[in-house]
């Protein structure tokens, strides 16, 4: 890995979770789900403002800046338009949910990143939300795919073992982040 003023603080931190992540996983279905080598591409639908986005995030060994930051700004928070930066791990996890339901299918988004602010405002609303939402931290996303039913979308995400995974049926949503592994 390269050092000093040459590597962009994205590609260091990306190139340190998706090590760490890796060495992480648990062994089977989420590791044999990434692919070793090739590129790894997501397509995103943003429910809320209606942007589209389809695109490679990571070729030859490395996440390519260009495409992270334009999924970051399409996963941002639409109440405030606050833009944070996404998990490479969270995209790395997304492209097996896709691979492990043979689709290409574009992931529509509910929530992507959320502020502080927006938290603590559903919090207040409806106390369903997690006060330390992962969320928060850009490691966490709340999807649902065209033509994919919610309960086998969820199946397969539990399938994974590679992270937190919550079903809404009443919101017609799969929650999913990268922390630690939980089923709700």
């Amino acid at each position: 890995m390269a050092s000093g003023p040459d590597i962009g603080r994205r590609a260091f931190i990306a190139a340190s979770i998706a090590t760490a992540s890796a060495s992480l996983l648990p062994l089977g279905a989420a590791r044999a789900a990434i692919p070793a080598a090739g590129p790894r591409a997501l397509s995103f639908v943003n429910l809320h403002t209606g942007e589209r986005l389809s695109t490679a995030y990571w070729q030859r060994g490395q996440y390519l800046e260009e495409a992270c930051r334009r999924f970051d700004h399409l996963l941002r928070d639409h109440r405030t338009g606050d833009v944070a930066e996404i998990s490479p791990a969270l995209f790395d996890l997304l492209h097996a949910l896709r691979r492990r339901l043979d689709t290409d299918a574009p992931f529509e988004v509910i929530s992507g990143y959320r502020s502080p602010r927006t938290n603590a405002m559903l919090n207040a609303a409806n106390g369903g939300v997690a006060r330390r939402s992962l969320h928060m931290q850009g490691m966490a996303i709340d999807i649902r795919m065209p033509g994919i039913p919610l309960d086998r979308l969820h199946k397969a995400a539990m399938s994974l073992r590679a992270g937190g995974v919550g079903y809404y049926a009443r919101s017609n949503f799969v929650h999913m982040d990268v922390g630690r592994v939980r089923y709700w």
